[in-house]
């Protein structure tokens, strides 16, 4: 029996290039020659700083990470970022308040553990759904805040901001989880920025963290150790033993990146791949629905409704089924979301999303007002 072909579009763990795959496949049992697996290295071994070293050098090529900016490689995910940015930069001013752009669940999240360190100040209005960006205007922002933090893409909701925000002189952290190296980025207007691999550049176990050698040493006393990024950046990320494998995969994951064209092409082709759904969802006459505003709608996860605005959930099991039929997973959408969630990540290619494009103009076509059955 032929073996089907599968499209992974999951939020994270999401696909990995095959090609990654199939390289850590083939250096499982031995790691260039040297007789064991990179899952039984010692990470004080030089096979392994050499492994670190490329993975750190690959990032700073591909983001022009500037020299005065530490690379971290954590473990704990984006949720001990949630901990460890207040931990270590909310005492950086003596009000110890930090400024949150609260735009999705995961933001709502980090603002939310930030309060057990300090005072959280939430710039603008409160949103009654996660469907837009507040007008700049309307931000709020304390010149006395530690920092100002925004998740720049929601990947529950679906809200990608398409700008950097202007803090003035207080420092700005990001949380790039879900478009990590999706896109060129400037570092130097950061103060901090966190991503976990598992979306765009690797697999899970493994967080990055870029960070501005000023900011280290700031963390208040009850920071966990394994928290303390100046502790973390003074040993290479070497504290505790990391997750190696992780970081392995990350390696040949950004040097796929590197050998696609870099952070530029990940845009260009991130536009192509969502602009097909997008365009399928705009034509359907209200068939399919995107509940976010068109100007900050994600390249990156795009989560709609079938049959009508707020959803037919008959219809969207039928349509799940479909796709399922023809090899597609992870298609359901988050579950305080509801409908469909399309994840598009780099590994995501161009020929996946007219998979998944043609099967909604083809459920479109059977399925519209007109033609439905009772």
């Amino acid at each position: 029996m032929e073996k089907k072909n599968t499209i992974n579009f999951g939020a994270g763990p999401a696909k990995l290039p095959p090609s990654v795959l199939l390289q850590a496949q083939n250096e499982l049992l031995d790691y260039s020659g040297i007789g064991i697996s990179v899952l039984e290295m010692s990470h004080r071994s030089a096979d392994f700083s050499k492994i670190v070293n490329t993975t750190e050098n690959l990032l700073r090529e591909l983001l022009n990470i500037p020299e005065n900016y530490k690379v971290l490689f954590l473990q704990g995910g984006g949720t001990g970022q949630f901990s460890a940015v207040p931990l270590n930069l909310i005492g950086l001013k003596e009000d110890r308040c930090a400024d949150y752009v609260v735009t999705g669940a995961w933001s709502a999240k980090a603002a939310k553990e930030a309060e057990k360190y300090g005072k959280v100040n939430v710039v603008h209005p409160k949103l009654d759904k996660y469907t837009s960006i507040p007008d700049k205007n309307s931000w709020s922002l304390n010149p006395s805040a530690s920092y100002v933090y925004y998740c720049c893409n929601e990947t529950v909701h679906g809200v990608e901001f398409k700008f950097i925000p202007d803090t003035k002189d207080v420092v700005l952290v990001s949380d790039m989880s879900s478009n990590f190296l999706s896109r060129p980025v400037d570092v130097s207007k950061f103060g901090l920025i966190f991503a976990g691999a598992q979306k765009n550049i690797g697999c899970a176990g493994v967080t990055v963290v870029i960070v501005r050698e000023d900011l280290l040493g700031k963390a208040l006393k009850e920071c966990p150790i394994v928290l303390d990024y100046q502790v973390q950046a003074g040993n290479n990320s070497l504290y505790n033993t990391p997750p190696c494998f992780s970081i392995y995969i990350m390696n040949l994951v950004l040097e796929w990146i590197k050998n696609n064209g870099g952070t530029e092409a990940m845009e260009k082709l991130s536009q192509k791949k969502s602009s097909l759904i997008y365009d399928v969802i705009n034509s359907s006459n209200g068939f399919y629905s995107c509940p976010v505003d068109v100007d900050c709608r994600s390249r990156m996860n795009i989560p709609f409704r079938v049959g009508k605005r707020e959803g037919d959930e008959a219809l969207e099991k039928l349509f799940l089924d479909k796709a399922s039929k023809l090899g597609m997973i992870s298609l359901k959408g988050h579950r305080s979301v509801g409908g469909i969630r399309a994840s598009l990540y780099n590994a995501v290619t161009l020929e996946d999303t007219e998979v998944l494009a043609a099967c909604m103009k083809e459920f479109l076509k059977d399925h519209q007002p007109s033609e439905l059955k009772n």
